[in-house]
């Protein structure tokens, strides 16, 4: 007899196997989060074209005053860099006069890095007669 065991091939195995699963199960997890952050800022993004231009479609009120209120609500509930790309004005849809406020923003790929201009959004209201 050499002295080595029997069962000595799976030695060390289930080390191997747990960094494996281990690294996997990471992966998995920094990509769903990954998924939920960029579904936030959509999502964050989308309410604040919307309540901006209600705020333009009033009757008192323009679309450089719906441009405001949304480059504010994304610097309340994101980076201050989403906030750049705000764009707003007027449009009729099927012959009805409404209101528009569009945010170009990056689309976070990697925490919140990702390509510029990766994503757009647009907020639409009917305009009110004055």
């Amino acid at each position: 007899m050499t002295g080595a065991r029997a069962d000595g091939g799976d030695r060390g195995s289930a080390v191997v196997e747990f960094t494996l699963v281990g690294v996997l199960l990471t992966v998995l997890f920094l990509g769903l989060l990954q998924l939920g952050l960029a579904l936030h800022v959509r999502n964050t993004l989308m309410a604040s074209a919307a309540e901006g231009a209600r705020v333009a479609a009033n009757a008192d009120r323009g679309p450089a005053d719906g441009e405001a209120v949304t480059r504010r609500l994304i610097r309340d509930s994101l980076a201050d860099s989403f906030a750049s790309g705000v764009s707003s004005g007027f449009e009729t849809v099927d012959g009805v006069p409404t209101v528009f406020v569009q945010v170009e923003a990056t689309l976070p790929l990697v925490g919140l890095l990702g390509p510029p201009r990766g994503i757009r959004v647009r907020g639409h209201a009917l305009e009110e007669a004055p």
